[in-house]
């Protein structure tokens, strides 16, 4: 992000007044008398865009909301592939804490893959699994859609599923030290991170 003056090398430029508004093909010499004329700067956007991409703006000001952008997709930091894990028979209670274990990370942005292993006889009853799955899916759409419907691969199901935008998600499985309570009383609540440690596993975005 450059302001734009007089020594510009490119004799043409794409204008774009404000938020995006577009002005045209121009001189830089013309641009930058309609910039002066509103009292305003030409800042260059997308030096290497052809012709390159100016835009019509307070520079001070445009300036400063760039570095609040960049700080705020600093803090965020990069999504992570987190992990929950189930069984054919996981108990109700069981289910419910890794459910709101799913919830937990599906608010905090990150993606989660969810998890079925078969063992010994249960290779032989895989539907079951796959109504448990559907059951997870059902269960957590309040917080999530669903990137990749539950595969069967070797003796595991698998399933990815996507947070919804921050203002359509509605958690219903809220936990206080691995207790299920009501989703008025939830406010202050806290998971208990010793249940089921086998779940949360963090993975980059896309590893498999």
């Amino acid at each position: 992000m450059t302001r734009v003056n007089d020594r510009i090398r490119a004799p043409k430029i794409r204008v774009v007044y404000g938020e995006g508004q577009q002005l045209g093909v121009m001189s830089t010499r013309e641009a930058l008398d309609k910039a002066k004329s509103v009292g305003l700067d030409l800042v260059e956007i997308a030096a290497n865009a052809d012709p390159p991409v100016c835009r019509i703006v307070d520079y001070g000001k445009y300036k400063y909301e760039q570095s609040k952008l960049k700080k705020t997709s600093k803090s965020k930091g990069p999504a992570k592939m987190k992990e929950v894990k189930f069984r054919v028979r996981t108990e109700e209670h069981d289910y419910n804490i890794k459910c709101a274990r799913a919830e937990k990370f599906l608010d905090e942005g990150h993606k989660v893959r969810v998890q079925l292993q078969f063992r010994g006889r249960e290779n032989a009853h895989r539907d079951i699994g796959f109504i448990v799955m559907d059951r997870v899916k059902n269960d957590l759409k309040g917080m999530a859609h669903v990137d990749m419907e539950p595969k069967l691969a070797g003796r595991a199901i698998g399933m990815v599923l996507s947070p919804l935008p921050e203002e359509k998600r509605e958690r219903h499985f809220m936990l206080s030290h691995g207790e299920l309570i009501h989703e008025d009383e939830a406010k202050d609540a806290e998971f208990d991170d010793d249940d089921d440690i086998e779940d949360g596993e963090e993975h980059e975005e896309g590893e498999e």
